[in-house]
């Protein structure tokens, strides 16, 4: 059965907008005519979709069935999805559940073969992934790429099993997607040399153009936590031609709010030119990764959008392979409920636990910066209580950061950070990438603990606990999701976010800065549950020192 929708088509492959009839069958535009009754033409503009280059569906906190529901009202149609979040917790099931729960929806979610599980060796994570896996995995017409390369220094050094992971994809056809924070110089062309043809992590416009010029396209981030957009944006004078945008952790108070939409709209908005911004958004994910993904060409599947004009882009109908998924205000699919799997074997801790002893004068002091995921690291006097035990200074901004194990029975690993701002209580959270073992940061070791236990109670979430009470979101699905209602996880998210800067804090996502201060593979210094790590240096180091000995 054919279908016939018309209106004013953004045909963005040939940079023209004009009057249109699309005929649709079976799920495929069977033909683009120009349509020269004015009256057959429908308000509005008739577009390819938005898709994300580059998104962690985890830090949503909802499965893909839910995240689709959200996403999809922005005009969104397809995501190219890393699940290594999961993989790091569950291996291959976790990927499986992801796959499998997405299709159970519209939204095209593209996943690729998490290329580092675990991250490094210097940490504890609940599953690993290695090269025979992987290959195993790029064979699967499900698995599009092999995701981020995020050990650099494995690429450069030609360590086998990483090398081998890249060869597999090569051997495959199926492309290679990088990660590489500050890498610049002859480092950064030996990288993408080895065949990683993406980036996600520039943070400045000179490394972003170095990067480029080794071929490279350069995703555009706006995520939670890192936010890449006004450093960025100026490339679209100099190299519209490899870009994309993405949000690579998109907690679910923002998706509620926006998608690549609103990156669109803030582009055009800086008066760059519209079809150099809907490439961007719309084309170049397509012919990256060769996605089946249509963009209102004759034989694509039938993928668009309408919007109601062409500043503020909002959607009024979302149609994939040819069915009407939204209709403003109003989703036109339903989930199907479905089992998920669960992880959380951690303990319940004690404030005798987490308690540390000075072991010098002088500590090295975390740094976290509030929209971006490198940290930097200072050095700070001991503040030492009448116990000799090394306490949080509220006053002066240096709190104790606590990774506790998840997967195994072991002593938690304790620090110093700066850059939260509590003055009261402490937050703590299972997802803690990218192993996601908890994480907490807090005042006191009494709060801390009790955040921690939260978190381990409900089998995994989020937490604050101050002023002798308790409040989480649980997030039972592996530790990092919920299958609940995505306006309401993102309600219960806001009230947490609100209490933590009640407390103090000055980061707009503590939640989500929280969540990277255990991903050691962004500098510069990190804690994993093994301890504390120079992510520049690639190795440990110790908390406590004494200067000139």
């Amino acid at each position: 059965m054919s279908d016939k929708i018309s209106g004013n088509l953004v045909d963005v492959r040939n940079r023209r907008i004009f009057p249109a009839e699309l005929e649709i069958d079976n799920g495929v535009i069977k033909s683009v005519s120009p349509c020269t009754d004015k009256n057959l033409i429908q308000p509005g503009y008739i577009m390819p979709g938005f898709i994300d280059a580059h998104i962690h569906i985890e830090s949503s906190m909802l499965i893909p069935a839910e995240f689709a529901q959200w996403a999809i009202p922005h005009g969104t149609v397809a995501t190219v999805s890393d699940p290594h979040e999961i993989a790091n917790i569950l291996g291959e099931k976790g990927v499986d559940f992801m796959i499998e729960n997405g299709k159970t929806v519209p939204l095209k979610f593209f996943f690729g073969a998490p290329s580092c599980v675990p991250a490094t060796p210097f940490e504890t994570a609940g599953a690993a992934l290695p090269a025979s896996s992987i290959r195993q995995m790029l064979q699967r017409t499900e698995i599009k790429y092999l995701a981020e390369m995020m050990n650099w220094p494995g690429v450069l050094s030609k360590d086998s099993e990483v090398i081998e992971k890249i060869k597999a994809a090569q051997d495959y056809g199926k492309v290679i997607d990088g990660h590489a924070p500050k890498l610049r110089g002859q480092p950064a062309i030996d990288y993408f040399a080895a065949g990683i043809s993406t980036d996600h992590e520039c943070t400045e416009y000179e490394e972003a153009i170095e990067k480029i010029k080794t071929g490279a396209k350069i995703a555009i981030r706006e995520g939670s936590a890192a936010k890449n957009f006004e450093a960025l944006h100026p490339l679209f004078l100099t190299y519209p031609q490899a870009l994309m945008f993405c949000s690579d952790d998109k907690h679910p108070d923002e998706l509620m709010e926006g998608h690549i939409n609103r990156l669109v709209v803030r582009a055009l908005q800086q008066g760059y030119a519209l079809f150099d911004v809907l490439h961007a958004a719309c084309i170049h994910p397509i012919e990256h990764y060769g996605l089946e993904v249509g963009s209102l060409q004759t034989g694509d599947p039938a993928d668009f959008i309408r919007v109601n004009n062409l500043r503020d882009f909002t959607v009024e109908e979302v149609f994939i392979d040819g069915e009407k998924t939204y209709d403003y205000p109003n989703i036109q699919f339903k989930r199907t409920p479905t089992a998920y799997p669960r992880q959380m074997d951690a303990k319940p801790i004690k404030s005798d636990g987490i308690k540390i002893r000075d072991a010098g004068s002088h500590m090295r002091v975390i740094e976290a910066h509030d929209g971006e995921l490198i940290t930097s690291s200072c050095v700070e006097m001991c503040s030492v209580n009448a116990n000799g035990e090394v306490v949080s200074e509220p006053k002066k901004d240096i709190l104790k950061i606590v990774v506790h194990n998840r997967y195994l029975d072991q002593p938690p690993a304790i620090a110093f950070i700066k850059g939260f701002g509590l003055k009261h209580g402490a937050l703590a959270s299972s997802v803690a990438h990218d192993c996601h073992n908890i994480i907490a940061v807090g005042t006191s070791d009494d709060d801390i603990v009790r955040s921690i236990n939260s978190v381990i109670s409900a089998q995994g979430g989020i937490s604050f606990a101050g002023e002798q009470e308790t409040f989480t979101l649980p997030l039972p699905v592996a530790g990092i999701m919920t299958d609940q209602n995505g306006k309401k996880v993102a309600e219960r998210y806001k009230f947490l976010d609100q209490k933590v800067k009640k407390a103090g804090s000055t980061l707009s996502a503590p939640f989500m800065t929280l969540s990277f201060m255990a991903l050691l593979v962004i500098p510069s210094l990190k804690l994993s549950d093994k301890g504390l790590f120079d992510g520049e240096k690639f190795e440990f180091v110790d908390l406590f020192f004494t200067p000139n000995e």
